[in-house]
């Protein structure tokens, strides 16, 4: 294969990571005054807004949007099917996610999250019989070696009981996260194989926000029923709506879209590798880390900076062997 299309999805691989840090921070930032639900489902219809556009004008004018960059192809049942099958996975990824991160430090939440790779990667050779070169490989065991010596040192710390009681639900909800989400990466591989990824991306985004909707609304009829059963007339609207606008949400679907999209446009390629692809998205960890320890001086700095310096060098020699 020509290096200039191996180069190609490689950097498309790097900008979905830049993107994919950025989004994590924006989620932390976000969470601080505003519940889960609530920054989930507004960053989702925000998504489903930006994405409308490019459909809308494929759909009037055709023939000029299948020149651009932007076109979105009409698809049948089946994609669909395939497609709101995807946007459950993603969605409950997201939502154990989203809670985890919430509750736990962006500096432990973003390196285990960036394990997910690992998981991947087995399902890569397993399901699709990608094999990676000497360079590869030993990004990929620096890459998810570091973040895996990082958890064993979280780990310790989360072994003292308090700690345990306290955060156990949150990390479960971070495993099971990192666990679907690996599930979810071996099926965008399967899914751009078959169909265009501008078409996964608009209607599967648009499936979420359907769905986050309806769980959004169920959500705000309860919080009335409890507040009209405390007969708290004033407080009711602060307590229902007590929402708190912040750029940061717009900034989530901002670095989403166009993460997701770079990323499921390096997977289009026939001979991109999601083991690889999965891998360098992920190091946007990194972003995480710089964020947590700089701006939010969290602490153990020093483990966590031979953790990114440990995820960097891997992330070096993918870019090595993929090119």
């Amino acid at each position: 294969m020509h290096p200039f299309f191996v180069l190609m999805w490689t950097l498309l691989a790097f900008i979905s990571a830049l993107c994919l840090g950025f989004y994590d921070i924006s989620k932390k930032i976000a969470l601080r005054d505003n519940k889960v639900i609530d920054v989930l489902t507004f960053s989702i219809c925000f998504s489903a807004l930006m994405l409308a556009v490019p459909l809308v004008l494929s759909r009037l004018w055709p023939e000029t949007m299948s020149t651009t960059f932007f076109y979105v192809p009409t698809v049948d049942a089946e994609a669909h099917a395939f497609i709101f099958i995807k946007a459950i996975i993603v969605l409950a990824s997201w939502v154990f996610a989203y809670i985890s991160l919430k509750h736990l430090p962006i500096s432990v939440v973003s390196p285990m999250q960036a394990t997910r790779p690992m998981w991947t990667l087995v399902g890569a050779l397993l399901l699709f019989g990608e094999r990676l070169n000497a360079y590869q490989w030993l990004g990929v065991v620096l890459a998810i070696g570091s973040i895996f010596l990082f958890s064993l040192g979280a780990a310790k710390t989360a072994k003292h009981p308090a700690l345990f009681r306290e955060h156990r639900f949150y990390y479960l909800c971070l495993v099971l996260a990192i666990l679907i989400g690996a599930c979810s990466g071996l099926y965008d591989k399967y899914l751009m194989r078959r169909y265009d990824h501008n078409a996964v991306q608009v209607w599967y985004t648009f499936y979420q926000a359907l769905m986050m909707l309806v769980v959004w609304t169920i959500d705000r009829y309860a919080q009335s029923r409890k507040t009209a059963a405390l007969k708290v007339e004033r407080r009711s609207y602060e307590t229902i709506f007590n929402f708190q606008f912040s750029p940061f949400i717009f900034l989530i679907s901002l670095f989403l879209v166009i993460s997701d999209n770079v990323y499921m446009l390096a997977l289009s390629d026939p001979d991109s590798m999601i083991a690889v692809v999965s891998t360098i998205r992920r190091g946007g960890a990194v972003i995480g880390f710089a964020y947590g320890l700089i701006f939010l001086r969290e602490n153990d700095p020093w483990r966590k900076v031979l953790c990114m310096l440990g995820i960097l060098a891997g992330l070096i020699f993918l870019a090595l062997g993929s090119v």
